[in-house]
């Protein structure tokens, strides 16, 4: 058996009933092979059985009391799986569908995302499969505040800095900020996507829905297109894809879906401004359901339980959650017409989905590198925060278009380096990769 064989089988021996991480790491360690035939330094320090080896994981349990005195308990955990380029940084997720395998994958996938973005950052994710669906604000405060109780001792502004994910909004990271603060007695930047008035920065909120746009242009320009007259696709209804929709609509393109766990609406005629703001009340202030949007619009056609990968589109914007789409979604997409697709999820294509875009060569953009948008606009609060400072929008707007403009770059170009040109999934595992393995060598046996 080859080097990466042999690691990806010592994966699955440690890790079963973990298909979601399994299916992350060998999509990786299939783009590392000829990297590691080409540096065998790597081998001889055994890389990629350290890279592919959380450095912690913490799992609690968070107990809290609903709004009928009743008892609950809760799951929490937190994966700091790489700090080999800066403090762990990653999402908190709360979601029924939490578990250990889906976090390991996510903060497996965030070191290379992380990587990429050039900043000082290491990887981690966590989460609970608390959900915050229906939950009264006082019910979400209880139980942030448990989380945090358990989580405080293991994070720091140098150490470990979480974010937002799904289910932890607005709402819920200033919950968990306060009992920090309360717990700790000081006030620092240890979570990211805080409100603005109190050390949040401007941009945070659109920063992976703009970032995965601004990828999809550079993929773009190099086939000599833009957004102008394109017709989008988007999956999810949240936060990223909001964002998508509103950065699509600037740059002259048309988003003629969003969708949730329970269906799609289509609005062929498209997803204009005031269609978005409705959207935004819906799914940020209300927590209502994407039907509600058909019965608003009535041009617009809401499909129960279906996702938007039959209608045709030029382009495609997956942002729901992994695995959303399959090899016969992909084929459908490709049949369709589509020839672009940026993932504002992570790992939202099935293996064989992957397989069908890179096969039609079509322009595809893997959510490491495409929806890195987020993190970057992470690190650039860390760094106000650091710097006691505050910087405008077109600043940091400036600084998500270089950063998302220098990983479409990376990713090409170690593509073209190690002999699959065009393959950004390939260059962005390599380019991401490399990074980290030259620091864990730097660092020593640790």
């Amino acid at each position: 058996m080859s080097y990466v064989s042999d690691v990806m089988e010592l994966v699955e021996r440690r890790n079963p009933a973990e298909p979601e991480f399994h299916q992350a790491v060998q999509e990786v360690l299939n783009s590392l092979a000829p990297v590691v035939e080409r540096r065998t330094e790597y081998k001889e320090a055994r890389i990629l059985e350290r890279f592919v080896e959380p450095e912690r994981v913490i799992i609690f349990r968070v107990p809290w009391r609903d709004d009928a005195g009743r008892v609950q308990v809760n799951r929490g955990f937190r994966v700091q799986f790489s700090s080999a380029l800066g403090p762990y940084k990653g999402g908190l997720r709360f979601h029924p569908t939490v578990n250990l395998g889906i976090l390991k994958f996510l903060a497996f996938e965030q070191i290379l995302k992380n990587s990429l973005t050039t900043l000082p950052l290491g990887a981690g994710k966590g989460g609970s499969d608390f959900d915050p669906k229906g939950k009264s604000d006082n019910e979400v405060m209880r139980f942030c505040q448990s989380f945090m109780t358990a989580l405080c001792g293991h994070i720091g502004p140098n150490v470990d800095v979480p974010a937002g994910d799904i289910g932890a909004g607005d709402r819920e990271i200033g919950y968990l900020f306060g009992q920090y603060k309360r717990l700790r007695g000081e006030f620092s930047g240890v979570l990211t996507g805080k409100g603005l008035g109190w050390g949040g920065s401007v941009m945070r909120p659109e920063a992976t829905g703009y970032g995965c746009v601004y990828f999809a242009e550079n993929m773009l320009i190099t086939r000599g297109g833009s957004f102008e007259g394109k017709v989008c696709t988007v999956s999810g209804s949240g936060n990223v894809a909001q964002y998508v929709v509103e950065k699509v609509t600037q740059l002259g393109g048309k988003c003629v879906s969003l969708s949730d766990s329970n269906g799609t609406v289509y609005d062929p005629s498209g997803i204009d401004e005031e269609k978005l703001a409705f959207v935004m009340e819906l799914k940020n202030m209300r927590r209502g359901r994407i039907r509600e949007y058909a019965e608003k619009y009535h041009d617009a056609e809401y499909r129960e339980s279906e996702r938007p990968w039959d209608i045709k589109c030029d382009c495609a914007f997956p942002c729901a959650t992994q695995n959303e789409i399959s090899g016969a979604d992909a084929t459908l997409l490709v049949g369709n017409g589509c020839t672009l697709v940026s993932e504002g999820a992570n790992m939202p294509t099935e293996p064989a989905g992957v397989n069908v875009f890179l096969h039609n060569k079509i322009l595809y953009g893997p959510g490491k590198a495409a929806n890195a948008g987020g993190v970057a606009v992470s690190g650039l609060e860390m760094a106000q925060n650091s710097q006691r400072t505050v910087w405008t929008s077109e600043e940091v707007d400036g600084r998500l278009r270089d950063i998302m403009r220098a990983i479409h770059e990376a990713a090409h170009k170690a593509a073209e380096e190690y002999g699959n040109p065009g393959n950004l999934v390939m260059g962005a595992n390599v380019a991401g990769f490399i990074r980290v393995a030259d620091a864990m060598l730097d660092q020593g046996l640790v």
